[in-house]
């Protein structure tokens, strides 16, 4: 069973956790990881969520376990859910976003991964691709791509204008 520590309204450590699927108690929040890896084309690394997770494209992202940092969660996740092993220093965290019980840490990974290297997750990902702004915007348009996902990326492209 997934533990998640919890963190109060300044994003500090409370010392209490929740396990993976519990409500979170009021006043409290936990921590998910969202990453952005785009290769020197510009495009970014997409993966198709199983049927049972939503079966819509998105980016790498979950939740630290407990006693994990945002960073060191989001490395675990990349690792996980790719295959890839990635340095802390590679990635940058470009934005928090507080929501009524957790806050969405976003980071950006500047990083050609060929294809082939990356072995997904079965029981998270059925296929990656390098999708380019207008592949994404057409994902959008169809309807699938993950709607939290969409807000991030926007959130992404911001950063990139900066």
């Amino acid at each position: 069973m997934e533990i998640r520590d919890l963190y109060n309204s300044k994003k500090i450590l409370t010392g209490d956790v929740i396990k993976k699927g519990e409500i979170v108690p009021p006043g409290k929040y936990y921590i998910t990881v969202v990453v952005f890896i785009e290769n020197d084309q510009g495009q970014f690394l997409l993966q198709k969520r199983v049927q049972n997770k939503d079966g819509k494209w998105a980016t790498t992202g979950g939740h630290p376990k407990s006693g994990q940092s945002s960073l060191e969660g989001i490395v675990t996740e990349i690792e996980e859910e790719l295959g890839i092993k990635i340095r802390q220093n590679e990635l940058t965290l470009f934005k928090t976003i507080q929501t009524e019980d957790d806050f969405v840490d976003l980071y950006y990974l500047k990083k050609n991964i060929n294809i082939e290297d990356i072995k997904i997750q079965d029981e998270e990902v059925e296929k990656v691709m390098w999708a380019s702004r207008e592949v994404i915007n057409k994902l959008i348009s169809d309807g699938v791509f993950s709607s939290s996902h969409e807000k991030f990326y926007n959130y992404c492209l911001e950063f990139l204008q900066n």
